[in-house]
């Protein structure tokens, strides 16, 4: 295992590209099967998640191949076993996505119940109702979801809550079903509509992904292709707060600037400046700070309101804000277990409920951290760059999960901060 140290204090300046999306990618690579043939995927980032992700489809039997600019080839024509073990999932909470992708292609999948961060309970219970709404047998037993179908048929799904892993599994199945599928109180997120396209190139007829109605017209001949994923928001995000919280002034390259707008919109409440441009090529953010942060309160929602996967990095920053904020996480119950190590550097911060009331202080100081989850994580780090002094973030691993390159790309920037093997 690994830690980082940290000399806090040091301003953020120059220009950073984002990687690919990683909640994006976890659900494409899966969708990819769907194809029945190669696949070239695009700006896939390099993370320890893509990472197991290729080892759970090499030992289905699929041929994976990395270019040497990174980029996934993808051919499922060997895959012969539909069972997804605990061994191969208990780290990867997007493996459910293997579930509607081996129902819909060979109507047949047995995949065990995924593991991933523990930010609170994300129950699986409709994704099931989406499968047997489709006509397919679905069971639990000892901790491995079963479905099969000796068919499967259009359905209305009318989801209850608003949930991404739901609203992706359902339209990966659908694709394979006989007839229209519409799911209702669908989810929104830029991912959720990254995977629509990518169907779409594939063959598929899917509509409406970016509202709260998808229609997926299933049964059609789906074919290979080449596909370029998005640009990660919540990465972006991470460098927007960090460039934020160290008085910074930074240039982020590779941006979705509609994907930013609730994050773009909270830091400008607080005194950041955030300017959208466009090279010719591709849009950019510049973020840039010179004076201690207003306090703002923020309340998590799904997209487009503010994402919960950026709460934990914005508490870091308003912990040394001028003035008191609120935060309310709306999404997991459990997303404040950063609040302790938060408190060791000084930062006053009081939980009620799923509130957490912060009143800033003038500066947060280096302490020995303790990620308990990837956001976590690189919320400690923000923490870290911002704090007086040193600091040792453990459990990094956590956030190789999800972030490519981050030391490097910090460093760049004139973070002080080196990887050290325990």
């Amino acid at each position: 295992m690994a830690h980082y140290e940290i000399t806090g204090g040091k301003r953020l300046e120059g220009v950073v590209t984002i990687s690919g999306a990683k909640n994006a990618a976890l659900a494409i690579i899966p969708a990819a099967i769907l194809a029945g043939e190669s696949c070239l995927l695009e700006n896939l980032p390099a993370i320890e998640d893509v990472r197991m992700l290729e080892k759970i489809l090499r030992r289905m039997g699929a041929t994976v191949e990395f270019t040497p600019d990174g980029e996934m080839r993808l051919d499922p024509q060997g895959i012969t076993d539909h069972r997804v073990t605990f061994d191969m999932v208990r780290s990867l909470r997007a493996s459910y996505y293997l579930l509607g992708v081996l129902l819909g292609r060979y109507k047949q999948a047995e995949v065990a119940l995924p593991g991933g961060c523990a930010i609170g309970q994300r129950p699986i219970d409709q994704h099931i109702k989406g499968m047997r709404a489709l006509g397919a047998d679905v069971r639990i037993e000892n901790g491995i979801v079963k479905a099969s179908a000796a068919r499967l048929i259009g359905a209305e799904i009318y989801l209850d809550v608003v949930s991404v892993g739901a609203t992706i599994n359902i339209m990966l199945a659908a694709v394979g079903a006989e007839g229209q599928t519409i799911i209702a109180n669908a989810a929104k997120e830029p991912h959720v509509v990254d995977v629509a396209n990518f169907l779409n190139m594939m063959g598929a007829n899917v509509k409406g992904a970016g509202t709260d109605v998808i229609r997926i017209q299933g049964g059609r001949k789906l074919h290979g292709c080449t596909y370029a994923i998005i640009p990660d928001q919540i990465e972006a995000g991470t460098f927007m707060i960090a460039a934020a919280a160290t008085g910074g002034d930074l240039v982020i390259n590779n941006v979705i600037p509609t994907h930013l707008e609730a994050i773009s919109a909270k830091l400008m409440e607080s005194g950041v400046r955030v300017i959208e441009g466009d090279d010719g090529r591709e849009f950019f953010l510049r973020v840039t700070a010179d004076a201690r942060p207003r306090a703002v309160n923020i309340k998590t929602l799904p997209y487009p309101g503010f994402p919960t996967d950026l709460q934990q990095p914005m508490m870091s920053f308003l912990s040394a804000a001028e003035g008191n904020s609120f935060i309310v996480e709306n999404i997991f119950e459990e997303r404040f277990n950063h609040v302790p190590e938060l408190r060791r550097m000084g930062a006053n911060i009081n939980l009620s409920g799923r509130t957490a009331y912060i009143e800033g202080v003038e500066r947060l100081s280096g302490a020995p951290l303790y990620a308990s989850d990837l956001r976590a994580g690189a919320a400690l780090i923000v923490a870290a760059l911002a704090a007086e002094g040193v600091s040792q973030v453990y459990n990094i691993h956590y956030v190789d999960r999800g972030y490519e390159y981050f030391e490097q790309k910090l460093r760049a920037l004139g973070a002080d901060m080196r990887r050290v093997e325990d």
